[in-house]
């Protein structure tokens, strides 16, 4: 489906809250086929020389929460609970969103990690954490903590990310569609626009 100018592939990382803000209106949105790729946010900050705002100064951390906050009430999500800390280390995390991709269920891996994160506060840099995330949407754990350590696993991610950017990936969520790319959780809108039969 990779290509089909009528498949809207999304790029996502589950530590990010503008993900899950994305992750949880897709469907309401988009129309399906969905393909959901996993990137490593980090991964496309070293790449294009960038950080994440919430690690800059206090205040700009707290207007930024604070935005995500208001967005998460104007699309009628539960009110979000921060994990403590945020953002931190989710590599093992996206290892494991990888394997899930193998398994065809990127997508409710990551929904349910993000929602394990942002909904109920949990730390997807505890890698116990993660796991549970996968257990909970019926994955096997022990075969998700193998596929974590899996080389190919490690390389999958890392190419995908290096070919996310390539294409014009900075930051996450990125919608791609009929060869437009649409960056964050309020550029849903835009990207389904493209999707809408014409006329």
């Amino acid at each position: 489906m990779a290509g089909d100018p009528k498949t809207a592939e999304v790029r996502g990382d589950v530590g990010s809250p503008y993900a899950y803000l994305a992750a949880e209106r897709l469907h309401t949105l988009i129309p399906e086929p969905v393909v959901w790729q996993p990137v490593l946010l980090g991964g496309l900050f070293k790449l294009t020389g960038r950080s994440s705002w919430a690690l800059g100064d206090f205040e700009r951390r707290r207007r930024g929460m604070e935005e995500i906050e208001r967005r998460a009430a104007r699309y009628g999500l539960p009110p979000l609970r921060w994990p403590d800390p945020w953002p931190d280390d989710y590599l093992a995390a996206m290892r494991i969103a990888t394997w899930a991709r193998r398994q065809g269920r990127a997508r409710d891996y990551a929904l349910a990690a993000m929602r394990a994160a942002f909904g109920g506060g949990h730390h997807l840099g505890d890698v116990e954490v993660a796991l549970e995330a996968a257990a909970a949407i019926g994955l096997d754990r022990d075969a998700a903590r193998a596929g974590m350590a899996d080389r190919s696993v490690k390389d999958e991610l890392r190419a995908a990310t290096d070919a996310a950017h390539a294409r014009g990936a900075f930051g996450v969520p990125t919608v791609a569609v009929a060869g437009q790319l649409f960056w964050g959780d309020d550029r849903l809108e835009d990207a389904a626009a493209v999707l809408a039969p014409s006329g």
